[in-house]
């Protein structure tokens, strides 16, 4: 193929000379037919003739290269082009010629290559970098499964060198399940870098017109850990709270009343004094039946039993459940969800007692309303109390600033919403003093 190019750009080359040779034929016969023909001495004639040829020869060859040569140099500047080589430049690139505007675009092509491959290089070495650096394992497999690419992480993870990883089949490499599972999921892995549980994605990609797998593994097993501690060294710190608080004069009441009982002779109100410790460790002994039984409540909250609720009369029934105060109800648009009708009157219950109890000491009157917005279902119970002085333990279950509160309310209410897939925040209102209380539920079509 490579000889049949040249011959070919022989050929033009040849037919160029040839077209540039039969130009100048009349004008040479002419000139040679006036100087033949006229009254010359033959030593100037055959001089002149001499000069004449040689000038048409000359002409001719200039001429070839002024259309070989561009062409030679366009050819040039192409195959650097393809070889990735765009340091090229072509001189004379004037755009007042056609010539010259051709070498002139083929410049500004090259210009152009260059920097879109010089932003490839950096995107493509800020991947692999990025890549390298995240603690999140990250494969690349082929349409067989074989492995083609694989990060720091990753390597780790399979517990052998990259060398030995690459080409090797997931179930080989102990990855298998990962293509079985349901993605996004989390799957129990036990490899040689490491065991655990991990969050599954894959995705597609096609890599040289040949369709490849990503597959990244995130390990959860250390955040759910991490978590899980966190709660359990709240509810700790709470409970601990709580049951010294009780267990402390029930203590105290014990030693007291040994201490009447061993007296030799008891003192005259021993039996008063003896019924009225005992009937305080009763009262505090009950308080710590209350605290299991929150906290028992709490743990046992069941699945939400899905049926329409109509929203105006399930804010309007529990406004109504209010006795202390009067419930101000901001009508919302008529709608109708899917939720469980008894937890959400439990909910909503909880935020407009908190209401209540923080508008008590004011002339406030608590506020509850409803709209739509997006797809959610915004219910909203503002007062005019206080407001929050301490946002970080809300949802601390059994944290409570009332004298008779469980500390349970608003975590059971925020249970209730998240298990039927929506949101409850509380924050100080903007607008005024107070607090708001705000439910989001999805709207889902029955």
């Amino acid at each position: 193929m490579t000889s049949d190019r040249r011959g070919k750009r022989l050929r033009h080359e040849r037919r160029v000379l040839l077209l540039a040779f039969l130009t100048g034929v009349p004008g040479l016969a002419l000139a040679l037919a006036l100087l033949w023909l006229g009254d010359f001495a033959p030593r100037t004639q055959w001089t002149l003739t001499s000069v004449v040829v040689v000038a048409w020869l000359a002409i001719a060859a200039t001429l070839r290269e002024h259309v070989i040569r561009p062409l030679q140099t366009v050819s040039n500047m192409l195959a650097a082009l393809r070889e990735r080589d765009f340091s090229m430049r072509a001189r004379g690139s004037n755009p007042t010629d056609a010539l010259g505007l051709l070498l002139l675009e083929l410049n500004g092509l090259g210009e152009d290559l260059r920097a879109q491959r010089l932003g490839a290089l950096e995107a493509t070495a800020l991947l692999r970098r990025v890549m390298e650096e995240i603690d999140v394992a990250v494969f690349a497999f082929d349409g067989s499964q074989a492995l083609r690419l694989v990060n720091r992480a990753g390597a780790a993870l399979l517990g052998r060198p990259r060398e030995q990883a690459l080409g090797r089949g997931a179930a080989e490499l102990g990855l298998g399940a990962c293509f079985t599972a349901d993605a996004p999921g989390v799957v129990d892995l036990e490899l040689a870098g490491a065991r655990g549980r991990w969050e599954v994605r894959r995705g597609t990609f096609r890599q040289e017109g040949l369709p490849h797998e990503l597959l990244v593994l995130a390990d959860v097993s250390r955040t759910l850990s991490r978590e899980e501690r966190q709660a359990w060294q709240r509810l700790i710190r709470v409970l601990g709270h709580e049951l010294n608080n009780s267990l402390a004069p029930i203590k105290s009441l014990a030693q007291s009343l040994a201490e009447l009982v061993r007296r030799d002779p008891p003192p005259p109100d021993w039996r008063t004094d003896l019924e009225n410790g005992l009937g305080v460790i009763a009262n505090r002994a009950e308080s710590l039946s209350r605290l299991m039984a929150a906290y028992a409540q709490l743990a046992r909250l069941p699945q939400p039993r899905l049926e329409p609720v109509s929203v105006v009369e399930w804010v309007r029934r529990v406004a109504a459940l209010e006795t202390r105060r009067a419930i101000s109800v901001c009508p919302g648009p008529p709608m109708t969800v899917q939720a469980d009708g008894a937890q959400l009157d439990q909910l909503l219950i909880n935020l407009v007692r908190n209401a209540v109890d923080a508008t008590l000491d004011s002339e406030a009157e608590p506020e509850v309303g409803w709209a739509a917005q997006n797809g959610w279902l915004e219910v909203w119970v503002r007062d005019g109390g206080p407001g929050l002085a301490d946002t970080g333990n809300l949802f601390v279950p059994f944290f409570t600033t009332k004298p008779n509160g469980s500390g349970i309310g608003l975590v059971l209410s925020r249970q209730i919403a998240e298990a039927h897939g929506g949101t409850l925040t509380l924050a100080n209102r903007d607008d005024r003093r107070g607090c708001e209380a705000r439910l989001s539920l999805p709207i889902v079509a029955g």
